[in-house]
């Protein structure tokens, strides 16, 4: 059993900074792929920002020079550090995990997904 733990979030006026992180604990061997995603009411879930296991990031347009996402490998978990916010960024964020599965003989792509329970941003004055 794999689980993914987020914490951080919560409420910001614009301009402001927060930050996320997301924990995967249980039987796993390795960790591809850690990232995050959104999802604003009425909007489908949008990439954020996805960070390999060697540190290769890649980035959405619209969050470009203001996130950041770094991971440690050791604790098996992912930051996304949020600055300068913009009301466009509310939404639940959830974070992603291609884990590879201790054990396991084969996976597929680079490991099977697991998500996050989501964390609510808000920004608004």
């Amino acid at each position: 059993q794999v689980q993914l733990v987020e914490s951080g979030g919560g409420f910001v006026q614009p301009g402001g900074s927060l930050g996320l992180s997301c924990a995967a604990s249980g039987s796993i061997s390795s960790i591809g792929a850690m990232g995050w995603y959104r999802q604003a009411p009425g909007k489908e879930r949008e990439l954020v920002a996805t960070i390999r296991s060697g540190g290769g990031a890649n980035y959405a347009d619209s969050v470009k020079g203001r996130f950041t996402i770094s991971r440690d490998n050791a604790k098996n978990t992912v930051y996304l550090q949020m600055n300068s916010l913009i009301v466009e960024d509310t939404a639940v964020y959830y974070c992603n995990a291609k884990v590879r599965p201790a054990g396991s003989v084969w996976y597929p792509g680079d490991g099977y997904d697991y998500w996050g329970q989501g964390t609510q941003v808000t920004v608004s004055s």
